[in-house]
């Protein structure tokens, strides 16, 4: 009920202020020519459909004719294309006498309600309470009382225990890996060891001896050596020998 006593469309809460709208569809076509025709969805809540609009749009008139009917209407107050859209609900009297109720700004297609005056000021107060209220009770938490001298004030104390307990809260905890994490860095793992293999220790070059077996022409088979030397070795040359005196 708004305070012409016009009540509510159905479906419709008091309080629409936390409320929002929009229709995906129509956001890149919106234009001065259709956003009262994308106002008047049945989807939106901000839209009554015991409107004159709705009159006007069912028997196909002239929505010049609103100006010549009393009631419920909706009209584009401001445009700023191609992002803001402003609508106003009013109650006409006379084709002179309106009387403002609501106000709805459309912003990249999506439609809000202006908050009133009321509401504003409702809500700048209410912040300024609690945080008077805060206030208090952080001071009232510094008073202290002997009975010898009375009531006084101690910050000292109170400053101690909120810096550990700043410094308690700042000390990020460990947490413990989850088996996804360890399965992760098993295989990330085992892949770089796949691309990186550790390398082997070289090991000692031997020489090997192959004997290979030919025949001759007479048949008689024949063993020829072949020797291949892997590994290079220095050999001392034999001492000479020096000749014999008689």
């Amino acid at each position: 009920m708004n305070r012409l006593g016009i009540p509510a469309p159905s479906g419709v809460a008091d309080n629409t202020l936390g409320l929002s709208w929009h229709d995906s569809t129509w956001i890149p076509l919106l234009n001065t020519s259709n956003v009262m025709e994308y106002f008047s969805q049945a989807s939106n809540p901000f839209f009554d459909r015991t409107c004159n609009n709705e009159i006007v749009k069912m028997q196909r008139l002239n929505p010049d004719q609103l100006q010549n009917m009393t009631g419920l209407e909706y009209v584009l107050l401001h445009v700023q294309e191609p992002i803001l859209y402003v609508i106003r609900k009013q109650h006409r009297h006379s084709p002179q006498q309106v009387t403002p109720l609501a106000d709805y700004y459309i912003i990249a297609g999506i439609v809000y309600q202006a908050p009133d005056l009321a509401s504003v000021l409702n809500s700048r107060l209410l912040s300024a309470v609690h945080h008077l209220q805060s206030s208090f009770e952080e001071a009232s938490g510094f008073s202290r009382y002997h009975p010898s001298k009375g009531y006084s004030w101690d910050f000292k104390t109170q400053k101690g225990t909120e810096k550990i307990k700043a410094t308690e809260k700042e000390k990020p905890k460990e947490e413990s890996s989850s088996l996804f994490q360890r399965q992760r860095v098993d295989l990330l793992l085992g892949e770089l060891i796949k691309k990186f293999p550790v390398p082997t220790p070289p090991q000692p070059k031997t020489t090997t001896q192959v004997v290979v077996k030919s025949e001759s022409e007479n048949g008689v088979q024949e063993n020829k050596e072949k020797v291949e030397v892997k590994q290079e070795t220095k050999v001392k040359p034999p001492p000479e020998k020096k000749p014999r005196l008689n």
